[in-house]
């Protein structure tokens, strides 16, 4: 649909005569100036870049309508699995409109009522809770906070009797659990740095906090002084009798192990296995051997026993089967298995000695999100969702299963339709995918074909409050299966990473073809969203094939390939995209999609209207990505354009963590009021 309003004109962006060398290839990179958010000119370019944005999605006429009914439908109550320990469980909640969720607590009593309400830690609800920790005599929380979507957390502890706050305060922490042992908890941090940096930060080390004491008396519990790169995570099996290290290399899931008994400070780490060799998480210690859910000789996963005396032998507890293993546990005396069947979650039990113990009913296909439970409490708490379920919370004992909180389905104008599709790749791969709309909609029809692809990341059915809104509008959602994921094993994630990164694309566009082939959309009426990863999809398939979509949504996108690395988290990501400053034969894949780079060949008259969204304090994914794209793809139009070419940069938000429900509805609205609009048959 051709867009009525008039020429869009954009901001003049200083073009610098910077050219890197790499392995002998010369790149311009004119926009690198945007690189650092906090100086005056990147400053003046965003602030003029919202004023075209911001006034132009609030113009479109399908915009408030949309916000209106969002702000029903997001209007549900939504609640995790809780954590049990000695009688006392803790869970989050939402009623619905509220911007943060309430962290709950229920007693012996069965008292339900608010531990934390993070609503009250800031005025524009930019502060949240990313995860808790529940100390073994449920008397304690540990909760995790972070400030306008920031990575950066700091570490504060609750008692659950009466909701006080104790004075301890943990700082400089990202991608850090807490695993509570005796009188306080071992965490992992980073050296003290500015939270506002974009730099990398490297040497992660793992400490023991003891309850009552100032952070500088911590003790050092592990630091790796031969390599700065790996990560660390510190747990315990379930009979304490060891503490485990889980080793990450970026985002690898083949990770390392060290061990030692947890009652020997002295004692020397024990390596189980290194890097790269595969996946291994420690579920438990039966009789002098780990039970581990590992891929090694098993792309879909399997559980096996290795004895601490020979770590090189693998006996399985539970085979590879043909569908792929998501996670794993040990709780109430049994072995969760999570598997994945037709890109829907499946939960399964077995002894710790392998012999089937049944499974736990599920509503209907869809995620789980959350497995809670210890080996020794005889029940297992699973949060679960699906396409039309808000995030509902439900309780497994001795075979049976109950609703412990949530469950209800929202109110929904018609009979909405599920369907499981498959197009065909250009490699022969049949690529799944599923198709909701209601019954009664019109087609072709304004449609939001959305892919991830990368990374291990399933996409599963999902509740998006956002969606149901544009349903009722009249639109289709398609939520694609790509290769880059694990729904069918780790091979079907690994022929989408490197040097494969291109049958993503090719995916990707295989879906949008059979979109268009059975009738649901024309080119006309087929919008792509992605976030992330798959705002990286998104703008490589609309440079690639812009012919095929009628409007493009790139999300927080990691747009240039060649310089990601070099901020904040982007060097883990190497091992999924590769490094192009490193390696000449990883340059020569990325340069030939990276976006930022892959604009200046455009014929922008060519592209279908875009929008890219990011956030300031986004220290993920930086806004330099978004920031760069959009100027090198306003410049490649001249300065101008009929369709719109635009970024809409968020305040006080980051990648996505933790954002505020008020703005996810602002900026869903914007969304989706952008692919009606622009996808209208």
């Amino acid at each position: 649909m051709t867009d009525p309003s008039p020429t869009f004109r954009y901001p003049a962006a200083r073009r610098d005569q910077i050219v890197d060398d790499y392995h002998g290839t010369p790149v311009p990179d004119p926009y690198r100036w945007l690189e650092d958010p906090q100086s005056d000119e990147t400053r003046a370019f965003v602030a003029a870049e919202n004023e075209i944005t911001l006034p132009y999605l609030a113009s479109l006429p399908e915009r408030e309508p949309l916000a209106a009914r969002m702000r029903e439908t997001w209007d549900v109550p939504r609640t995790s699995a809780p954590v049990a320990r000695n009688g006392v469980k803790v869970w989050s909640h939402n009623d619905g409109l509220a911007d943060q969720p309430l962290l709950m607590v229920e007693d012996d009593s069965g008292e339900r009522r608010v531990l934390i309400d993070p609503n009250t830690m800031s005025d524009d609800g930019a502060v949240a809770i990313t995860q808790s920790s529940l100390s073994p005599d449920g008397a304690l929380l540990a909760y995790n906070v972070a400030e306008a979507g920031s990575d950066w957390q700091v570490i504060r502890c609750v008692r659950t009797a009466d909701g006080s706050n104790l004075d301890d305060e943990i700082r400089h922490v990202k991608f850090s659990e807490v695993t509570w042992h005796g009188d306080g908890f071992f965490y992992s941090r980073f050296p003290a740095v500015d939270p506002a940096s974009t730099e990398t930060v490297r040497n992660q080390t793992v400490w023991f906090h003891t309850l009552g004491t100032d952070q500088s008396e911590d003790r050092l519990v592990f630091e790796n002084t031969e390599d700065p790169d790996p990560g660390y995570s510190a747990q315990l099996t379930p009979d304490e009798r060891y503490l485990i290290l889980i080793e990450w290399v970026g985002t690898s899931r083949a990770n390392g192990v060290l061990y030692r008994p947890l009652d020997d400070d002295g004692a020397e780490w024990v390596r189980l296995v290194d890097p790269g060799v595969g996946q291994h998480i420690v579920l438990a210690h039966v009789d002098g051997a780990f039970v581990v859910h590992t891929d090694v000789d098993a792309p879909n996963g399997r559980i096996v026993r290795i004895p601490l005396d020979d770590t090189a032998g693998y006996t399985d507890v539970v085979g590879e089967g043909s569908n792929p293993i998501a996670a794993a546990g040990a709780a109430a005396g049994v072995l969760w298995i999570l598997s994945l069947e037709d890109a829907s979650h499946r939960i399964r039990l077995a002894s710790l000695e392998g012999d089937d113990r049944g499974g736990i009913d599920l509503p209907e296909p869809g995620t789980i999100a959350e497995v809670t439970g210890r080996l020794q409490d005889p029940d297992i708490y699973v949060g679960f969702q699906s396409f039309l379920r808000p995030p509902s919370a439900l309780r497994w004992s001795d075979g049976r299963t109950e609703v412990f909180a949530g469950a209800e389905l929202p109110p929904i104008a018609g009979e909405i339709e599920i369907e499981r599709d498959h197009a065909t790749s250009t490699d022969g791969a049949s690529v799944g995918m599923f198709v909701i709309r209601h019954c009664d909609t019109i087609l072709p029809a304004p449609v939001e074909l959305y892919g991830y692809g990368g990374f291990t990341i399933d996409l599963t059915p999902m509740f998006n409050p956002a969606r149901l809104a544009f349903l009722e509008s009249g639109g289709v959602v398609v939520s694609a299966n790509l290769r880059g994921g694990s729904e069918l094993g780790e091979h079907w994630h690994t022929q989408g990473m490197l040097g494969n990164k291109q049958q993503v694309f090719d995916d990707f566009a295989a879906c949008a073809e059979r979109v268009i082939e059975r009738g649901i959309a024309t080119p006309d009426t087929l919008a792509i969203r992605g976030g992330s990863n798959g705002g990286l999809l998104t703008a490589a398939v609309m440079l690639q094939r812009p012919e095929l979509f009628a409007a493009v949504i790139s999300q927080v996108p990691v747009a240039d390939m060649l310089r990601y690395q070099l901020f904040t988290a982007g060097r883990y990501w190497t091992v999924e995209y590769g490094d192009a400053i490193e390696d000449p034969e990883a340059f020569e894949w990325l340069i030939a999609y990276s976006p930022y780079h892959r604009a200046a060949d455009v014929d922008a008259a060519t592209l279908p209207p875009l929008l890219i969204t990011t956030a300031e304090t986004d220290d993920r994914v930086v806004p330099m990505h978004s920031l760069k794209l959009a100027a090198a793809l306003q410049q490649a139009a001249g300065g101008s354009s009929e369709q719109p070419l635009l970024v809409r940069v968020e305040t006080r938000a980051g990648h996505g963590m933790g954002k505020p429900t008020s703005k996810l509805i602002e900026e869903s609205a914007d969304i989706f009021g952008f692919i009606l609009h622009h996808c209208r048959p």
